[in-house]
């Protein structure tokens, strides 16, 4: 047994106590240390490419190597095909990938999403605070939040959630912010406030977008925590018929009207959707909770926010010191990127065992 200065324990009791005083960061950092060399990669199917991304996600690769480039991108690409019924499987796969290309934004990303997709919160936080250094993108901000609340710290939740300008976001992110902020309000049993949260431009019953199915169902669930349960039950119905609307648009990027209709005329709604016509140009891009999505398409594109919390300094000096172990641990098979390192783990911040998964 060894201490934390590299010395080792004089005996179990000093070990013991070298164990307590470390933080749960610190110990899961040399649990994955000692985990990642024995990593074995997932089996790739023939009829899998990284063709089969998207091409911003297919343009940060373009800074490995050609074969490296494709192994990593297949990964990535099997990872978006099975996270939604293997979400352990995607989470091996997106390892895989970031044991070769460590420092591309996509494979940061996409190693929290999938983290977050098994529970792992903690793990997923740390990614995303990762990736945010690296895009400069708050595009993730939501599920940030909530995982926040999945390590048990909605006040902390709440905090990061208001430390950015909401009106720098995309219109689907300020969508999934106000819902993760909505999930951390009831989470400290503040209901009121959690349908405040929620009450939002976007919260327009008339005009559906691919978030408003989510965003319906969310204020629908507040409402009934609230007792108003003759309001959830019209807006669970107005989820359903904005989600049925979509669907049949066949077009997330299009803005459907909604009329108010009876059960009976759903189908019928449904059918008139297909036809109507485009009147907002707003970027819908995949909310932050589509995961599946998420892994293929990274959002590069918000506008960047300094985060102003005294700890990203420590995570700067932490960085710095960690870039030779990262190199070993990640790998460095031919990466051209001379970009600034960074660590699998951020030392900012202690971090409490998961909790169940958050309700939104």
């Amino acid at each position: 047994m060894w201490t934390r200065d590299g010395a080792p324990a004089r005996n179990d009791r000093d070990a013991r106590v070298v164990e307590e005083e470390m933080t749960e960061e610190q110990r899961m950092q040399r649990e994955l240390r000692s985990v990642r060399p024995r990593h074995d990669d997932p089996e790739l199917p023939d009829d899998i490419s990284a063709n089969d991304l998207d091409r911003i996600a297919r343009n940060e690769l373009k800074t490995l190597t050609k074969e490296n480039a494709e192994t990593v991108g297949r990964h990535l690409a099997m990872a978006a095909r099975v996270i939604d019924e293997n979400p352990q499987l995607a989470h091996q796969h997106v390892m895989s990938a970031a044991r070769r290309a460590g420092r591309i934004g996509v494979v940061r990303e996409s190693l929290a999403i999938t983290a977050y997709a098994t529970g792992d919160f903690a793990l997923a936080l740390r990614e995303l605070r990762t990736y945010r250094r690296i895009s400069g993108s708050n595009d993730q901000l939501p599920l940030m939040v909530d995982s926040e609340r999945g390590v048990g710290r909605p006040d902390r939740a709440l905090e990061l959630g208001r430390s950015v300008d909401r009106s720098t976001l995309a219109p689907s992110v300020q969508v999934g912010l106000a819902i993760a902020m909505s999930g951390a309000r009831l989470d400290l049993g503040e209901t009121d406030a959690a349908l405040v949260e929620l009450e939002i431009s976007q919260l327009n019953p008339n005009t559906a977008f691919s978030y408003s199915p989510e965003l319906f169902a969310a204020y629908a669930e507040v409402l009934s925590e609230l007792g108003r349960e003759d309001e959830a039950d019209e807006w669970l119905q107005r989820a359903s018929r904005a989600d049925a609307a979509i669907g049949a648009s066949g077009d997330d990027d299009e803005t459907v009207e909604i009329e108010e209709m009876e059960e009976d005329d759903d189908a019928a709604l449904a059918a008139d959707a297909a036809d109507a016509g485009d009147e907002d140009d707003e970027d819908d891009r995949v909310a932050a909770g589509e995961a599946a999505r998420a892994v293929a398409e990274a959002g590069l594109n918000a506008v960047a926010a300094p985060i102003a919390d005294a700890d990203d300094a420590d995570d700067i000096v932490n960085e710095a010191a960690d870039t030779a172990e990262t190199d070993v641990e990640i790998g460095n098979e031919a990466e051209t990127d001379a970009a600034a390192s960074v660590s699998i783990t951020d030392a900012d911040d202690e971090t409490e065992p998961n909790a169940a998964s958050p309700k939104a």
